[in-house]
This record gives C-alpha cells, structure tokens and sequence, in this order.
C-alpha cells in the first residue's frame, strides 16, 4: 500500500476544541456574546504573565496596531530581521515609515543584536525581532542596544508559542508580543493573532485603533478617529481557549518530534539542526535543517527530492531584501550586501514535516529520505 503523503505542518485538534466550539455557535450570542474572548484573553495573559491581552483576527494586524500605538509613522524607520516571512515588515509599509533589515545570528537564525545597532539612525524609532521557526534571540543583547539607543522593541513571537528565555515566556520581551495562530502554527484558531502587553497605555490605545476609532464600551457608535476593524470571532476565541488549556501538551509534543528528528539528524555531517542555546527553550515550531555547501545540492533541488518522496516542505524564508515586493526599497540594496549571513543560511535551509500528527515512524521515513537525497548529491 502506498505510504500517505506528509503534510509540512498541521495542528492537533480533539473534543475539547470542537465541544467549545460549538458551544460558542450555541452560546456566544446576545448577553454572551464576548463570552470566549474575555475567556482567552484574560487565560493567555495569565499563561504569558503580562497585564494586557488582546484577541485579533492575525498577527499581522498586531504587529499594525503595536506600531500606530507606537505613533511610529512617516519619516521614521523600522528595523526587521531580513530572512522572515513578509508579514513582520508589511506593517512597517502600512503606517508610512520604512523598513530597514537587519542581519540574523547563524546559530538562532534571530536577529543579530550587533546588526540591529548598525541599522539603527537618528530616524528609528521601533525593532521586530523575530522568534524565528521557535528558536529565541540572545534578548539580554538586543534589549541593551534597543534601551541605549532609545528604540521601542515588538516582539513577533508568531511562531513561538511556548518558547522561553532565562525563564521568561517568548512575547513578553518587547513593548508588545504579538502571535499567530494560523492553522499551521502549535496553538491554532483557524486564522487569528493576539497582541501582548505590560503597557495598560499601548493596550488602551490599540483598543480604539481596532474597533472603527470607538472607544471601548461606546454605545453610541460616535467614532472618534477612522481607524481599522480587527476583532477575532467568538468561534476562534473558543477555540483558542481550548487550545490554550492544552498548551504544555502541544509544545511537550512539538518538542518530542524534534528529538526525533535530532536521533535521526543529528549526526549526519554537513546537516544542521534549530540551535537552543543555553538558558532557552525551544517550541520548535518548524523543524528545519541547514545544508552545508559541501553537500552540493540548494534547497529548491532538496524540496524536489522529498515531494517525489511524498514528502510536502518548504524552503526556509527567502531574504526580504531578495523580494521583488521590495526591490525599489532604498535599503534593499544595502542588505543584499551586508546581511551575509542571512543570505548564506537562507539557500541552504529547508523546513521539514512539524505538523503535531507526526508519528516516530514518519519522522524516520523523512529522515532517511533526506539522507538518500544528499546521498545522490555525493554519488554523482
């Protein structure tokens, strides 16, 4: 019988959630029908340990929210890891400023805290380090340059639900944290997001920035400012809430794959695994190897291999500066020639199946056909 393909990512899903959410579909109407956000909300910033915490329909719209909050606009910078999917710097486009791209560490594959203070000008205002795959920045380094050079931080922990530095919970390290919970990611809603904060002016702010420009608890529907609609359905919030009451399961399995993947992996030479350096943990929301040059095969002629296999995954993030999205972006230019370490991992790297589905065995069937495709590489 033919093996079943391996999807790259998917999420876990059991009674709880549907039970929740379908009493959410019965329930969350009229008098109840803010039942499951106050629910998740006030779960999540207790599970994160921040005062503030703000249900959305996508970490892209926190990440929008986190800046207006910010007042960063027109004429000023942002400085966003260069190799990240596109939506930790659209926003920087959104609110009229300009973003800068910053190298990343060859260990975490995070924002190097030494590129940060090389991008910063007279005009930055703000930083997005990203939580890249589940790994975690070196956050004592990037705090010290962003609080000498007067620089507001948002951490896009998008990927990294469960992850943690020196104890501290990953989203908890900037002004704001902002998450994602799309279908791929280790807790879900379907689509969705959530905006973190200490700061009770930031999160009062983004209040009114995301429902029209009404005040919280208006009534009387007197807008006080065009602003945007972003709210997260009751549906998604219970199922979010759902998810979060089985959070240490989600990231004890995640984190189980991956030591999978490392009895597999973790010895074959020219191969490198996500790094969780000391004092860190890792959620290890997508695997992901790193090829050496040496091996003679790029990520896009590895993917081919694997798909034939059955096997779906896909190339690590291209650098933004590569992208045609922002090839008139002034600074482009300067990234493609600065940011090397970035571009050298970026060519090189491939995220593997990570989905919470995952059995041992499919994890060695991926395993071995990785090794028989590098293994071509070498006979030819």
């Amino acid at each position: 019988m033919a093996r079943k393909r391996i999807p790259v990512s998917g999420p876990s899903i059991t009674q709880l959630e549907v039970d929740c959410v379908a009493e959410a579909a019965r329930e969350a109407w009229y008098e109840n029908h803010n039942r499951y956000h106050v629910r998740f909300e006030e779960a999540f910033a207790e599970y994160l340990g921040v005062r503030h915490a703000m249900a959305l329909p996508s970490c892209t719209s926190a990440i929008h929210l986190s800046l207006l909050a910010l007042g960063v606009g027109p004429g000023d910078e942002v400085v966003v890891p260069d190799v990240t999917w596109i939506a930790s710097a659209a926003p920087v486009t959104y609110v009229g400023a300009t973003p800068v791209f910053a190298d990343i560490d060859a260990s975490t594959w995070c924002m190097s805290a030494a590129s940060l203070e090389a991008c910063i000008t007279p005009r930055t205002r703000a930083a997005i380090p990203v939580d890249l795959y589940g790994g975690v920045p070196d956050w004592d380094a990037l705090r010290a340059v962003s609080k000498r050079r007067g620089v507001a931080i948002i951490e896009d922990a998008a990927e990294a639900v469960g992850s943690e530095y020196r104890g501290r919970k990953a989203g908890t390290f900037g002004e704001t944290g902002v998450f994602s919970f799309h279908g791929s990611k280790t807790l879900t809603t379907g689509e969705g997001g959530l905006l973190a904060t200490d700061r009770t002016d930031l999160y009062e702010r983004a209040a009114v920035l995301r429902d029209h420009g009404r005040p919280p608890g208006d009534r009387a529907f007197y807008n006080t400012e065009v602003a945007h609609k972003y709210k997260m359905s009751a549906l998604q919030a219970a199922l979010g809430w759902a998810q979060l009451q089985r959070i240490e399961e989600l990231v004890a399995r995640k984190r189980k794959i991956f030591g999978w993947y490392r009895e597999e992996l973790g010895v074959v030479p020219g191969v490198t695994l996500n790094a969780e350096p000391p004092g860190t943990k890792n959620s290890y929301w997508m695997v992901t190897v790193v090829v050496d040059s040496a091996c003679g095969v790029m990520k896009g002629e590895l993917i081919a291999r694997l798909d034939a296999a059955g096997i779906d995954c896909r190339p690590f993030f291209h650098p933004l500066s590569s992208l045609p999205a922002y090839a008139g972006l002034p600074h482009a230019a300067d990234a493609r020639r600065r940011n090397t370490v970035g571009y050298r991992v970026s060519r090189a790297a491939v995220n593997l199946p990570s989905g919470l589905n995952l059995t041992r065995d499919d994890v060695a069937y991926v395993a071995a056909s990785l090794k028989k495709a590098l293994s071509r590489t070498v006979e030819k």
